[in-house]
């Protein structure tokens, strides 16, 4: 099962990135964006999913649309969570041990490059062998 370590590890290898210790617990930002964060058990989440986030590490990630939220929901229902709060839509919470290393990775990537700025895509584009953008 990954960490909140892998996570720390994947994120920093993006440009741009910046962790910050918030009030919600550790978090990853690119250009005072959000993109991948620790969930933690605020009173307004829904109690069944404050219940999991209380006993087992779960990460949000930001999304761009709502419906790759869904289709992820939908494609594993145990892993990916309903919608935990309003704040930051589109967006997914999941649970970390049901996340493979890979998958966490593609996540992380793909929120990165939800928010951070085109010229840093192209750069790491270019590391990956990714067709840029423009």
């Amino acid at each position: 099962m990954p960490s909140i370590d892998d996570v720390r590890r994947i994120a920093a290898e993006l440009p741009g990135s910046e962790e910050r210790d918030t009030t919600a617990g550790p978090a990853w930002f690119v250009r005072n964006k959000a993109f991948v964060w620790e969930c933690r058990a605020w009173p307004s989440i829904p109690t069944d999913l404050r219940e999991i986030i209380e006993r087992e590490l779960v990460v949000g990630v930001k999304l761009a649309q709502p419906i790759d939220a869904r289709a992820l929901r939908e494609m594993q229902p145990d892993v990916f969570l309903e919608q935990t709060t309003r704040w930051g839509e589109p967006k997914v919470a999941f649970r970390m041990a049901g996340i493979d290393a890979d998958h966490l990775e593609e996540l992380i990537i793909e929120s990165w490059r939800v928010q951070a700025p085109r010229y840093l895509r192209r750069e790491v584009d270019d590391r990956l062998g990714f067709a840029s953008d423009s």
